[in-house]
Order: structure tokens, then C-alpha cells, then sequence
């Protein structure tokens, strides 16, 4: 199984935050894939989405699990160790906003450590860090502020274009991810 979460915080008021990009992107992708609507799953205070798709190499077909926590975006960790539990074999990407890159900048790591950001450090406090995969998407603007004034603020107008982009590529990273698994995927997308 592989368990896409998309890091944000609930909410209209945050929607359109540079924070939310993990649920915008997680949108997208399941948009674009014609996943289910996102329906709460209380134990895991979490909007779910799952499909399945079609594995590497005409293999059997993968179940796709989609999430966006509904636990503000400190507490994500709670979440995501609630819905992996009992899981045997996951495949976890967790996509998120990235302070460190520049807006629309999108970088794939994995097993790297949260670089202070609070929603990634609090899912390596609750499941570790062990094959942890994650999207980055850079929301850092030109003019350099301190990290809370920049991740609840929108995007500039002049920045919206760029977004939108990152986003629909996020989306077709997800889906390299899925089909050409994740070595391939990062030799496209990380330049």
C-alpha cells in the first residue's frame, strides 16, 4: 500500500496559505486521478481518499491511500501513526511546504530530518524516520522573513503562477512515484 499524506491545517481561513500547499498538491493529484471524495475518518481525525493503481513492471494492482490530518499541522504525526497502525507494508510519502526552497522549487528526499519543520518533526517523533519519503514544495519568498510570518501568509499574486505549477508537477512526481518507483523519480524531478 502507499499512504499519500498532504501536510496543512484545516480550515478556510489557512486554505490558501503557503502552509497548505500539502493539501493543495494532495487535491490535485487526486483530481487528476479521479479518486473518491475525501470522506473523515474519525479514529484518525483525517480526510481519506483511496483508489488503486496499476503497480510497476503489470504487477498486481497497489492500494493508494490518500490523507490530509485534520489535527492542525503540529500534530500531523498523530495522525499518520494512527493510519499506518496495523499496516504491514506502506509506502509513505508525506507532502509538505518547504521554507528552505524557493517558491516553487520541488525537491524529493527520504529518511532526511525535519529541518525544523513542525508537522514533518512531528510524524518522525510519532513513527520514525526509517523510509520516510517527502515531497517539498518551496514557498520561501525573494524578500527573507522569519518562518511565521511567511507559512500563513498567501501567495503573492506574482507568485500564483508559479504555484500552480509545482503543484500540477508535484502531482506528476506522485505519479512517476507510483509507476517507475522512487530512484527514477527523484533523477527527474530533483533538478
Amino acid at each position: 500500500m502507499i499512504v499519500i499524506v498532504g501536510l496543512g491545517n484545516p480550515g478556510t481561513q489557512y486554505s490558501k496559505t503557503r502552509h497548505n500547499v500539502g493539501f493543495v498538491a494532495i487535491d490535485e493529484f487526486a483530481k487528476q486521478n479521479n479518486f473518491a471524495d475525501f470522506k473523515l475518518d474519525k479514529k484518525s481525525n483525517s480526510l481519506i481518499s483511496s483508489s488503486s493503481a496499476k503497480a510497476p513492471e503489470d504487477r498486481e494492482k497497489q492500494d493508494i491511500l490518500l490523507v490530509k490530518p485534520q489535527t492542525f499541522m503540529n500534530d500531523s504525526g498523530k495522525a499518520v501513526k494512527q493510519i499506518i497502525k496495523n499496516k504491514p507494508s506502506v509506502d509513505l510519502i508525506v507532502i509538505h511546504d518547504d521554507i528552505d526552497l524557493p517558491v516553487g522549487k520541488i525537491k524529493i528526499v527520504k529518511e532526511r530530518g525535519s529541518a525544523g519543520h513542525k508537522g514533518v518533526e512531528s510524524i518522525i517523533q510519532n513513527i520514525g524516520n526509517e523510509n520516510l519519503i517527502r515531497f517539498r514544495i518551496g514557498i520561501a519568498p525573494e524578500k527573507k522573513l522569519e518562518a511565521e510570518k511567511i507559512v500563513l501568509k498567501n501567495f503573492a499574486e506574482s507568485e500564483q503562477k508559479i504555484i500552480k505549477e509545482a503543484i500540477e508537477k508535484t502531482s506528476e512526481a506522485i505519479n512517476s512515484f507510483i509507476k517507475n518507483g522512487l530512484e527514477r523519480t527523484m533523477n527527474e524531478y530533483n533538478k
